[in-house]
């Protein structure tokens, strides 16, 4: 009779242990996707630029965002949402490199730029 109950111990044990194991996954799961969330709300909201402002200052803030999107990326778990956020942050570090008198540069950088807002966009949902 003592070993049924040392054997139901050992079986409660398991059985809890194991429950452990699948709370732990739940929570890490619920943890990935509130990062991605969060993460996919903030970059959206980082995707406009005015190429009406000068462009020392359209320079700064091209800067100031392909720093924040590499953050992100650097916090996000998800490979496809990983790639989505730094291909958004290399779209801003090539606007700081363009000449932004010419309109046809603005015109091209902005068609490529939302291609990739619409790859984030798809890789967030």
């Amino acid at each position: 009779m003592k070993n049924w109950g040392v054997a139901v111990a050992l079986a409660a044990a398991g059985t809890l242990l194991a429950g452990c194991d699948q709370v732990d996954s739940a929570v890490n799961q619920a943890n990935s996707t509130a990062d991605k969330v969060s993460a996919c709300s903030e970059a959206l909201g980082l995707a406009d630029l005015n190429p009406l402002v000068d462009g020392e200052k359209l320079k700064a803030r091209a800067q100031d965002k392909e720093r924040r999107l590499r953050e992100l990326a650097a916090d996000v778990k998800e490979e496809d949402v990983k790639k989505a956020l730094l291909g958004m942050a290399d779209s801003y570090v090539q606007v700081q490199k363009e000449h932004l008198e010419d309109a046809g540069v603005i015109a091209r950088w902005t068609k490529r730029n939302l291609e990739k807002l619409d790859g984030l966009r798809k890789a967030c949902t």
